[in-house]
């Protein structure tokens, strides 16, 4: 089984395209904080297909939050001097995009997040009862 979710901000904005034969293909990359180390960071090379790409070339841009779910798949090339170089993308079947349409805050360590609850550890404060909205 090759199965993968990430949930994280956009490092920068996406690169939508088209192939040759007219298919909109998306790329862009995804910063997800590790569970146990706050500080330290990995850098997901996401590609996604289609209409899927287009939605996601039209409405994200850096720092939105998203949750990406798909495969994992690896490849090669060689660059423009010969040297073969190895590649790992997450191929999406499905991006969820979590920033509210027109809100983007930024916490005290410059991360966007799309709401205050949040705190300074990027850890999720727990709500009450009471505080739930049904």
């Amino acid at each position: 089984m090759n199965k993968s979710m990430i949930i994280g901000n956009l490092v920068r904005d996406p690169d939508l395209k088209t192939t040759a034969s007219g298919i909109a293909v998306c790329r862009f990359t995804v910063a997800v904080s590790r569970p146990f180390k706050k500080d330290e960071t990995d850098f997901i090379p996401v590609v996604v297909w289609q209409a899927l790409a287009e939605n996601c070339g039209k409405y994200l841009s850096k720092g939105k939050k998203v949750a990406v779910s798909g495969r994992i798949q690896t490849g090669s090339y060689e660059d423009k001097d010969g040297i073969k170089r190895y590649t790992t993308d997450l191929i999406a079947d499905d991006v969820e995009f979590l920033t509210p349409r027109g809100e983007r805050e930024q916490d005290t360590d410059g991360h966007a997040s799309a709401n205050g609850t949040i705190d300074e550890n990027n850890d999720f404060e727990p709500l009450d009862d009471d505080q739930m909205p049904y």
